[in-house]
């Protein structure tokens, strides 16, 4: 007779609604306004923009705590992933980092006053350069890249290890449809 009682009592004083985030009720407002138009995408985009930037910054807090802005961050990274001897030509950081030449400049020259990479010229071709991450910017990428990990780690930490998956397999998806094939720039 319990169960009875309880749903009775249930239905007498229903739960409220759990409150709307931002994106819905946005989603509710142009629904109102613009019944003709459907804003279901909206709930997808609008999430996954206001995510992005939640993300950057959170991701930023550890890039700051080494000293590193999110582009310093980004140019050691691509150096430490080349391999020994942990060197990229300028041009193929800028493609790497997805940044124009003149940006990637700016970069190369704040990391080599920081003492953490050095400019060089190249061995295979005497007009060019060749940026290399020193010792000490090694040592300071794998730092930051082991708590980048752990802080990525952490922010998905809302989610299952299979929902991760599913979510992976999903945004995979989706951006081989978007992005041209090589990845942006290609």
């Amino acid at each position: 007779m319990k169960g009875v009682t309880d749903s009775a009592a249930a239905s007498a004083h229903p739960q409220p609604e759990p409150p709307l985030d931002h994106v819905a009720r946005i989603q509710r407002e142009w629904a109102r306004e613009r019944p003709d138009v459907d804003v279901r995408p909206q709930g997808v985009i609008g999430r996954l923009h206001r995510l992005a930037g939640f993300l950057t910054e959170e991701l930023c807090v550890v890039y700051r705590e080494h000293g590193l802005g999110e582009g310093d961050f980004d140019v050691l990274a691509t150096l430490r992933r080349a391999g020994e001897p942990f060197e990229r030509a300028p041009s193929e950081l800028a493609e790497h980092t997805m940044v124009t030449t003149g940006a990637m400049t700016k970069r190369i020259d704040r990391l080599e006053r920081a003492g953490l990479a050095t400019r060089r010229p190249s061995e295979a071709d005497g007009r060019g350069r060749v940026v290399a991450l020193t010792a000490r910017g090694r040592e300071l990428i794998d730092r930051a890249f082991t708590a980048h990990m752990a802080n990525e780690r952490r922010l998905l930490g809302a989610l299952s290890e299979d929902e991760a998956g599913q979510l992976e397999a999903l945004l995979t998806k989706w951006l081989a449809v978007v992005e041209p094939p090589g990845g942006p720039g290609a």
